[in-house]
């Protein structure tokens, strides 16, 4: 059984725990809580760490046997990575794509500069629109 491990919220791993049930690839889930402020106690993940033989020991991780890689490899299993040159290097550009998308946005969400109060107040307001991001012509996400 594969062990995916990551902080108990969704972040990067969310995007693996999709694309595992898109799979139907059976896998145990390894959660790590943090702490609470001040401290964010990060102990749970830091004691564990060094402990899973990773070459590089980071979050999120899976492990599969000898495997701890994680997109690329659950791709290469299911045969998801393209079958013509093209198509894999369209893969490739798409993910990444996703992730410097990803990376920028961790990068203002962790940002101390973040929480624009023009922004903050218009999100508070009654003019605010919390959802549906997508029209009702939808199949995915659109509630």
């Amino acid at each position: 059984t594969m062990i995916l491990g990551y902080w108990d919220i969704r972040g990067w791993a969310h995007a693996i725990r999709l694309f595992l049930a898109y799979t139907d690839s059976h896998y145990e889930g390894k959660k790590y809580t943090m702490g609470d402020a001040p401290d964010y106690d990060r102990s749970q993940w830091l004691d564990e760490k060094f402990k899973l033989g990773l070459d590089f020991p980071n979050l999120p991780y899976l492990i599969d046997g000898a495997h701890n890689i994680i997109l690329c490899y659950i791709s290469r299993k299911h045969n998801l990575c393209g079958e013509t040159e093209e198509e894999m290097i369209h893969v490739d550009i798409l993910e990444n794509q996703a992730m410097d998308a990803s990376n920028q946005l961790t990068r203002v969400c962790y940002s101390p500069d973040f929480g624009l109060k023009k922004i903050s107040a218009y999100m508070k307001s009654s003019r605010f629109l919390p959802g549906p991001l997508f029209l009702k012509i939808a199949f995915w996400s659109n509630k």
